[in-house]
């Protein structure tokens, strides 16, 4: 006496068909993998991009020629406290506007205030961004100042355009 209960040779068929496709799908799709790590080509690290207000800044300068680059990273180490501190309020007034919406009872006004608030520290962060720029710019080459115009030349790359 057999324990597996009795199937129709139809059933069996099917059974089979689909094994069988699942296993070539398993066996296809390992054998891409398989392929795409054995180029002759190594695999490159990609580098984290730095989003940051400074990352941007600093390849903004690698965008320069040698010696507007060194203006520009000039200015940002002269105004770097400046910055910090623009910074730091426009996160601090952002931080007042998701407590505002956070706090039970909620208080419209109390959020209206905030966000004026942040609004003001975003309008002055701008300004130092704004002045600083400005100031670096005043003291570059004419060379430097067009490529600082055409930043960013190319958006997949952050070499500057020849």
């Amino acid at each position: 006496m057999s324990i597996l209960p009795k199937i129709d040779g139809g059933r069996v068929r099917w059974l089979l068909l689909g094994s069988l496709a699942l296993n070539l799908f398993f066996v296809g799709a390992a054998g891409a993998v398989a392929y795409r790590y054995t180029s002759p080509a190594p695999l490159r690290t990609v580098a984290r991009l730095d989003h940051s207000l400074i990352g941007r800044l600093s390849r903004m300068a690698d965008a320069l020629p040698p010696g507007d680059a060194e203006i520009m990273r000039a200015q940002l180490r002269e105004d770097a406290v400046k910055l910090a501190a623009a910074q730091a309020d426009l996160r601090l007034s952002r931080e007042d506007v998701r407590r505002s919406l956070r706090a039970e009872p909620f208080d419209a006004d109390a959020m209206r205030s905030a966000m004026a608030t942040n609004h003001a520290a975003h309008e002055k962060f701008d300004k130092v961004v704004h002045d600083l720029l400005a100031a670096a710019a005043s003291k570059m080459s004419i060379v430097g100042r067009g490529r600082l115009a055409d930043w960013p030349a190319d958006r997949g790359s952050s070499r500057p355009a020849q």
